[in-house]
């Protein structure tokens, strides 16, 4: 069952015990999404943290122009979600879509706060999951206004070195902010260095 890599995934926080594991595989949500189907939608609310369990997905926004700016990826064993929405309850201004087909869990906000209550261990994991998704959104921030192209793309092959022959080049560049075209100059500059 997926639900066993969620628990193998905790695992490598704090190990949880049977009662623990029980309760969240009676509570977590399992779904197989398509490529190309929405997980999130904008103007949606956020109702749920979401693990990949398989596939890849990614968030982003499109700006006035239908351009995408996508600002996180998502694949096997990793997180997604508009965390400002889940938590206001106010509507997004983003979008969760899969790359790939996908397998994911999905843990509601009700479910997120009896495991607070109930076993204190997920206190701790999600914030330590919060905390890193954090730390990930202040490196981003930082490359992008003082990092140039081909410095993103070094950043964003160490964070994803897994995606890099996954996603096509329109994802990847819209990623770091250039254009296709530029991003197979980036690549040829890196390859020649």
């Amino acid at each position: 069952m997926s639900v066993d890599n969620l628990i193998t995934y905790f695992h490598n926080y704090i190990p949880l015990n049977s009662r623990e594991k029980e309760d969240l595989r009676s509570r977590v949500i399992e779904k197989k999404i398509k490529r190309r189907q929405f997980i999130l939608q904008e103007h949606d609310v956020c109702r749920h943290y979401t693990f990949v369990v398989s596939g890849c997905t990614k968030m982003y926004s499109v700006d006035n122009n239908g351009a995408e700016h996508n600002i996180q990826f998502a694949s096997e064993n990793e997180w997604i979600m508009d965390i400002g929405s889940f938590h206001s309850e106010r509507e997004s201004r983003l979008n969760i879509e899969a790359i790939e087909p996908s397998v994911i869990l999905q843990i509601d906000k009700p479910t997120l706060i009896h495991l607070y209550q109930n076993h204190p261990k997920f206190c701790r994991i999600f914030r330590v999951i919060i905390e890193n998704k954090f730390i990930e959104l202040q490196n981003r921030l930082l490359q992008n206004i003082s990092s140039n192209a081909e410095e993103r793309y070094l950043a964003f092959l160490e964070q994803y070195p897994h995606l890099s022959n996954r996603l096509p080049n329109t994802q990847v560049a819209s990623y770091l902010g250039i254009t296709p075209e530029f991003l197979s100059v980036v690549r040829k500059s890196i390859a020649q260095k």
